[in-house]
């Protein structure tokens, strides 16, 4: 009997049950959608960072390693292994594309993992294990033969396998690109018999061993390893951590940027659920008072009685979490699947999906939890005697508030008094309808500010930052000073240098500019494009934040490979994409610090061909890499948008019946004394609107707040700084007062079927 008796009450209350399981199966598949991603994420990465020995650190020398300078490494106490490694970007012939030659002497440290294919040969002579993602934009298949040209050399070689790389698990040619571009950048392992080819003219170009990097597997940090390294190498270089490296800090930035979304966003949506729960099943409770007090009469145990109840809440929770399950892991597939937003950034052999133990320990909580509030609703109904339970369930009786007295209140119109009064008599219910359209607002000023705030970055700094249309990179080691000068000098173009520096125990980027042409532009903090002064030294303001610094104080740093050590100004803190340090050519003359030309910014269509120009990068190729890029982040923010349109739906309209419920008798009355249905609906709809105007009052600051947060949280790689368009204040406003608009009409169309001689024959 109780089995039947719960299918009606499930059918009698459809509208309730299925808005809570939609509200469940929401909070649980965003909970368990962002874990999905970061944690799957963190699983994959690390799979192939263990399958191709990713380093630990990085040792630099612009001359070059010997086996002798390796073999003191590897005698280094606490080093497990360590290879001579060489990454060279190359040009393949007859073609605009660039690979980054590369060559690991050990390939149990920085080797590949084989995706089709022969083994890797350290022996082959003419071999080549290119990049199947390159491979696959470019055509290119097994048993193709490339050639590879570096100024007067060229290499010829056949496609032997097709391989990921851990050195390249985020593919870019530099710090201007945000996303990969296989179609012209890619990379390519030989073997050091391949190499040897080339060592006698390459070497003589290269002026000392070609090896100029030495990576190392060692579980040392940073500080004890250098010291180490220092002695054994009898000298200080550039060492960086994988902490350093973009293939390790990015990736596990987006590991951490995950962590942080799942901290936040599902939190949002739970806890709207939660208590949306507590509402909802307190007034289907009160509903069915009459119907527990019957089960009570005819003998039935209060503990049955609690079971047969409890299920209901039982059951909205077991069918909203698996479909939310459902929903968390098509999320996470549509973030992390080999054709997927993800997959156009980092690039990983496995897209298999994992959720985080704790995730299964959560999702039992909820449904336990949910289970708890239906059981504690019906356990309130079951006080007393089977007397004091059949009675019909009557609200607490509202005594007359003291502004109900004033004046002001007397001169109000009647709907404003009845809905005044029926906020504060039902507070749970004005307060959950308030946080719901809170929810939807911040959700809303969140992901499109999220886009205005992106798109004003790329505005500053790839429209007007970036002047140019090529970007030649040289051959800084293979150059003099007056020689790189010329070669901008001939391309009517700005020229920049840059040198590897240490400021404390972390490593940076010393970047030298001569703008003379208006090809290379700078922003401050403000988004504000500004000159570079002849007054000092410019810093990120990322350096700025670490470091303590400021416009007027001194930065204290030293050049790798060299004794030199330097005290400068301060000049001003920029926002910028490069994490270093900048300054004019003429404040480094100035200073004395050494350098040589190494990219010319120019408008030049026809550049001629030079042995000492290893490369060109058009600023097209690097705005085609932001449209990817900002592909991505719209998909991410429509998403958001529709949760928030979803949520907002579901929320009013499940709360929109319950004051429809709660206030039928009071609705019969004013029919009966008179009132149309149109005038009743006016009255339902207007409390609505009341607390959609207070929700976007009190939502648009804390949109911006939260958007601010996950803007210093999510995007420490980028420089942003918040910005908020008309169109996302008016979409914003618009969609919320929208959704509030339709639901509040579809609730009040309700008020037509009102059985007034049944609603006034019930106990007051």
């Amino acid at each position: 009997m109780l089995l039947k008796k719960l299918f009606r009450t499930l059918w009698q209350y459809k509208a309730q049950f299925i808005s809570m399981v939609i509200m469940v199966a929401l909070g649980v598949g965003v909970f368990l959608g962002f874990n999905v991603e970061w944690y799957s994420l963190e699983v994959n990465t690390r799979e192939i960072y263990d399958a191709t020995g990713f380093a630990d650190f990085r040792i630099y020398n612009d001359k070059g390693f010997t086996e002798k300078d390796l073999e003191a490494v590897k005698a280094i106490p606490g080093v497990e292994d360590a290879t001579r490694f060489l990454s060279l970007n190359v040009a393949v012939k007859d073609e605009s594309d660039t690979l980054a030659l590369t060559v690991s002497e050990n390939m149990n440290v920085s080797g590949i993992l084989l995706m089709a294919g022969e083994p890797y040969d350290e022996a082959s002579p003419d071999g080549f294990w290119l990049s199947d993602s390159y491979a696959d934009a470019n055509g290119i298949s097994l048993g193709d033969e490339l050639t590879l040209t570096y100024q007067t050399i060229t290499v010829t070689g056949t496609v032997k396998g097709l391989v990921k790389s851990s050195e390249y698990l985020i593919c870019l040619p530099d710090t201007t690109q945000m996303m990969p571009d296989y179609s012209s950048y890619g990379y390519v392992y030989i073997s050091p018999a391949m190499l040897d080819r080339a060592i006698p003219s390459l070497y003589k170009m290269m002026a000392g061993s070609l090896y100029h990097q030495i990576n190392v597997k060692s579980a040392l940090d940073k500080a004890a390893f250098v010291e180490q390294a220092d002695k054994a190498l009898g000298s200080t270089r550039l060492i960086l951590s994988k902490d350093e490296t973009v293939s390790w800090s990015e990736a596990m930035g987006e590991v951490n940027e995950g962590k942080t979304m799942a901290s936040i966003l599902p939190v949002l949506f739970l806890a709207i659920a939660i208590l949306t729960m507590v509402t909802t099943m307190h007034r289907i409770t009160a509903s069915e008072k009459t119907q527990i007090g019957t089960f009570k009469a005819l003998g039935f145990k209060d503990r049955r009685i609690l079971i047969h109840y409890s299920a209901y809440a039982l059951i909205i929770g077991l069918m909203g979490t698996v479909l939310g399950i459902g929903i968390g892991f098509w999320l996470g597939w549509f973030i992390m699947n080999p054709n997927g937003a993800m997959a156009t950034y980092i690039d990983m052999p496995s897209w298999a999906l994992h959720a985080p133990r704790f995730t299964w320990y959560v999702l039992i909580g909820i449904n336990a939890f949910l289970t708890l509030i239906g059981f504690l609703s019906v356990r309130k109904m079951l006080s007393g005697t089977a007397a004091d339970a059949l009675r019909p369930y009557t609200p607490r009786r509202m005594k007359h508030l003291r502004f109900e007295e004033t004046k002001r209140f007397k001169a109000l119109g009647f709907g404003t008094k009845w809905n005044l009064r029926d906020c504060v008599r039902h507070k749970a219910r004005s307060l959950m309808t308030l946080f719901g359209i809170v929810g939807c607002m911040v959700l809303l000023v969140g992901g499109l500010g999220m886009q205005d705030t992106m798109n004003a970055f790329l505005d500053v700094f790839y429209e007007k930052a970036i002047n140019y249309t090529t970007r030649v990179n040289l051959d800084s080691d293979n150059m003099t000073q007056e020689e790189g000068k010329a070669m901008a000098e001939k391309l009517n173009g700005d020229w920049a240098a840059s040198r590897a520096i240490q400021i404390g125990d972390k490593g940076y980027a010393l970047e030298i500019y001569s703008v003379t042409q208006d090809k290379v532009r700078f922003a401050d903090t403000d988004m504000r494009i500004v000159p570079l002064t002849d007054e000092g030294a410019y810093i990120c303001g990322r350096i700025a934040r670490d470091h303590h610094l400021k416009a007027g104080d001194t930065l204290s740093f030293s050049p790798y490979d060299s004794d030199e050590h330097y005290v400068v100004p301060v000049a001003g803190v920029l926002d910028s994409m490069t994490e270093g340090v900048f300054m004019t050519a003429a404040f480094a003359d100035q200073t004395g610090i050494s350098y040589t030309v190494s990219s010319v910014f120019t408008d030049e269509a026809d550049i001629p061909e030079d042995s000492r120009i290893l490369n060109r990068q058009s600023k097209q190729s690097i705005m085609d890499s932001f449209d990817t890029f900002m592909d991505l982040m719209n998909k991410m923010i429509w998403l958001l948008v529709l949760a928030a349109v979803i949520l907002g739906i579901v929320v009013l309209y499940n709360l929109g019946v319950m004051s429809y419920t709660e206030r039928y008798r009071e609705m019969a009355t004013l029919k009966v004394v008179g009132f149309k249905d149109g005038k009743i609906g006016r009255l339902l709809i207007s409390q609505n609107l009341w607390l959609t105007v207070i929700g976007i009052l009190i939502g648009v600051p804390m949109g911006v707040g939260v958007l601010q947060y996950l803007l210093t949280a999510l995007a420490s790689e980028y420089e942003l700084k918040l910005v908020l368009g008309p169109a996302t204040w008016f979409i914003s406003v618009f969609l919320t007062f929208g959704v509030s608009l339709v639901v509040g009409l579809m609730v009040a169309r309700k008020n037509r079927h009102i059985n007034m001689v049944a609603a006034l024959k019930t106990e007051e």
